[in-house]
């Protein structure tokens, strides 16, 4: 089983329902095997979501695979490619973090993550403070939302160093930005990247993620079934985002989320309830595996 995290094991707050939590521990328990298959980098499956209980990762969007603590492949953005990135997103004030597999760190200018993980703009934090909490200066709402339930994707970040030219990126995300239409960007990296539109709903939908071609979470998979010398008969994969597009397709069973993206939903095989009404637990349950 191949499960995407933002949007099918987490909610918008980066939780996981206690269903969701049952349903995997269940599922392995009858002897099935989970992978995470998720866009996010190592940096950002934090300990709480392996804690759960995963036999595997595959991250960045199908960029590595990892197995019991060991990388199966790894692929990176070249150097030229990052420095390509960070100068065109600061050229239009887009705000954008890169992704590797380390910790979290950031400076008074940026949001970085040395030796691997989250490196942002300087305007990054801010900006998603206000996309995920609200307005934290002239709302109380929204400040007691920062102060009670803080995002576990604000609260991995530590201070850092300041450079965005890394050899060690796996992909980037940027921000939505009125002034940069989605397909503007796109038109930009078209031939260097995968640029896919809006894989976090929150980031708005202009937002996307810019992904090394030929990458995607379906290749991943494959390899993964290839060195554990199983069947594409027994696959079954689950998300909600178009950068699951390619799973969904390839598994023997792919179900979307009830939240899933429309474009998502009508190449699944199976359309299960949101992530917020139990729809992993629903999934697993109506499909046999608990």
């Amino acid at each position: 089983m191949f499960l995407d995290i933002d949007g099918t094991l987490v909610d918008d707050d980066g939780m996981i329902p206690e269903s969701a939590k049952t349903a995997c521990i269940e599922a392995r328990k009858n002897g099935h095997l989970i992978y995470l298959c998720t866009g996010r980098s190592k940096a950002e499956i934090y300990d709480f979501i392996m804690e759960v209980g995963f036999d595997g990762i595959i991250g960045a969007g199908g960029g590595f695979v990892e197995i019991e603590g060991e990388m199966l492949y790894h692929h990176k953005v070249s150097d030229e490619d990052v420095k390509h990135m960070v100068d065109y997103f600061d050229e239009h004030d887009l705000d954008f973090y890169l992704e590797s597999n380390g910790g979290l760190f950031a400076s008074m200018d940026f949001y970085l993550e040395s030796n691997g993980g989250l490196f942002a703009s300087k305007n990054f934090l801010p900006h998603v403070e206000r996309l995920i909490y609200g307005d934290v200066d002239n709302d109380p709402v929204a400040r007691e939302k920062k102060e009670q339930r803080p995002h576990p994707f604000i609260t991995g970040l530590t201070i850092g160093e300041d450079n965005l030219y890394r050899s060690d990126v796996n992909k980037a995300c940027f921000l939505e930005n009125k002034n940069v239409p989605f397909e503007q960007i796109k038109k930009e990296f078209a031939g260097k990247f995968e640029v896919i539109q809006c894989t976090v709903s929150a980031f708005g939908q202009d937002s996307g993620e810019l992904m090394v071609p030929g990458i995607h979470k379906a290749v991943a998979i494959e390899k993964l079934i290839e060195h554990l010398g199983r069947s594409q008969e027994d696959t079954i994969a689950i998300g909600d985002g178009m950068n699951d597009a390619e799973m969904i397709e390839y598994c023997a069973l792919g179900i979307a989320m009830g939240n899933a993206k429309p474009g998502l939903k009508a190449i699944a095989d199976d359309i299960t309830d949101a992530v917020d009404e139990d729809g992993l637990f629903h999934s697993f349950k109506k499909h046999g595996l608990i």
